[in-house]
């Protein structure tokens, strides 16, 4: 279905109301990537609910470690909710449009949301540094006040970003197309779209991914660096691996977020593929969402034990 964007313009002949590509003409392949992404959407959800309900409801979780692991489940909760039902909808039925002012509610929470993920993660690098390398000042140094604080910046930086970018991409005219070649309101096919000069955007876009993507990346590698230098120092083999256990499940999620996201982001434009910035986003929208709770019940004994009194809980009030 080709959209005729003539009819979606104003007098001032700016598009108001945008329409997301088709991910197949072939409905079997639109039914099916439709039961894959609702699956791993629900397992997202389901999983993150679990492990920061978990994590809320036992006093023995009330750690700095997590609490930050429960605002990173917060988080992919609204990072996937921002995105994947209107994807899901476009899936298996002709309502692919969207209007100007619903993409950029779109867009605002998904950057919102990634970008305090992004400072969220560095900020649980800091204080596994400060437990490894610094154990007898780390009751101190990181309080409830501290981690509040971290917590409150990591989303107060999403907020703002969002808002901007959301607002200087926004401020441009759209005269057509109007199909956003994407499953959702991201940046760079939003600019694609966009009429005249976007030069000064698309630098601003990756001046921002520069300084929220690889800022708290290179903090997180500095972290690590220097984790891995003092368990390196230490005379017990068992204290060693019990340091490395306990750093190993958010290496692994900063990999996989970090991994897909800069790739997506920070490419020259030229390299950019629609096909493949879709593959991409799936995966750190969906996949690695789903992941993460996952990495950190299996590899973690104090959040399976919360989980199991969680859902033991649960199963006692439903009998009642």
């Amino acid at each position: 279905m080709t959209f005729n964007c003539s009819l979606w313009q104003d007098n001032s002949m700016s598009v108001k109301r945008f329409a997301f590509a088709r991910f197949s003409e072939v409905t079997e392949q639109c039914f099916l990537l439709f039961t894959l992404i609702l699956l791993m959407f629900l397992a997202s959800l389901t999983g993150n609910a679990l492990i920061a309900t978990a994590i809320w409801t036992n006093p023995v979780l009330h750690t700095p470690m997590y609490f930050f692991l429960a605002n990173l489940s917060l988080l992919e909760i609204g990072y996937t909710c921002s995105v994947i039902p209107k994807m899901l909808q476009s899936l298996v039925s002709e309502a692919r449009g969207i209007s100007r002012e619903g993409c950029a509610t779109q867009m605002f929470f998904f950057t919102f949301f990634g970008i305090s993920e992004c400072c969220l993660l560095a900020a649980m690098a800091f204080d596994r540094y400060m437990a490894i390398c610094s154990p007898l000042h780390y009751a101190t140094r990181m309080s409830r006040g501290v981690c509040v604080h971290l917590a409150m910046v990591s989303w107060g930086v999403g907020c703002m970003v969002g808002l901007g970018q959301t607002n200087y991409i926004f401020s441009l005219d759209f005269c057509g197309p109007c199909e956003i070649d994407h499953f959702f309101c991201d940046l760079p096919p939003i600019l694609a779209l966009a009429c005249g000069d976007t030069s000064h955007n698309e630098a601003a876009v990756f001046a921002v991914a520069i300084l929220c993507i690889s800022s708290p990346f290179l903090l997180i590698i500095a972290s690590y660096g220097r984790i891995l230098a003092a368990v390196l120092s230490m005379p017990s083999p068992e204290g060693r691996r019990k340091a490395l256990s306990t750093c190993s499940s958010h290496l692994l999620v900063v990999t996989l977020f970090y991994g897909s996201a800069s790739v997506t982001y920070l490419r020259p434009k030229a390299s950019h593929s629609p096909g493949i910035d879709k593959l991409l986003s799936l995966s750190y929208t969906v996949v690695t969402s789903m992941l993460n709770p996952i990495i950190y019940s299996l590899r973690n004994k104090e959040v399976k034990v919360a989980l199991r009194r969680t859902l033991g809980k649960k199963k006692v009030l439903t009998h009642r």
